[in-house]
């Protein structure tokens, strides 16, 4: 009896170490989305003022650029706050052993990508 009770703790201690796990996974990519987004910011200030230095005047002064790298901040934090929501459903689930999986996180980030790359295809063939 005692080897079963052992054997159920340690299932339920490798559930609990996987949705930490989950969770922070889903940390690194909005952490990693805000940082791209911040290097995209930057780098377009940096081209501006190259620019400027260069008194180019044929460069556009379209702010796509910018627009994108803020919305891609603005997306990890958004998936943050959603990790950190399902990561405490899960948590809750996983003590009341009424776990069941849901993928919505993960659809919408997909979408998000599938959406964010189609528009990088049409501006950059608009660029072409």
């Amino acid at each position: 009896m005692k080897g079963l009770k052992e054997k159920n703790r340690l299932g339920k201690s490798r559930e609990y170490l996987a949705n930490e796990r989950t969770f922070l996974a889903w940390i690194r990519t909005s952490i990693a989305l805000m940082g791209f987004g911040f290097v995209i910011v930057k780098f377009t200030l940096f081209l501006k003022e190259i620019s400027m230095l260069l008194e180019n005047k044929g460069i556009s002064s379209k702010e796509y650029s910018t627009m994108v790298g803020v919305i891609m901040v603005a997306l990890g934090v958004i998936i943050a706050v959603l990790a950190f929501i399902q990561y405490k459903k899960h948590e809750k689930q996983l003590n009341y052993d009424t776990y069941a999986s849901s993928s919505k996180l993960s659809l919408f980030i997909t979408l998000i990508i599938l959406i964010g790359g189609i528009i990088l295809i049409l501006y950059l063939r608009s660029i072409i």
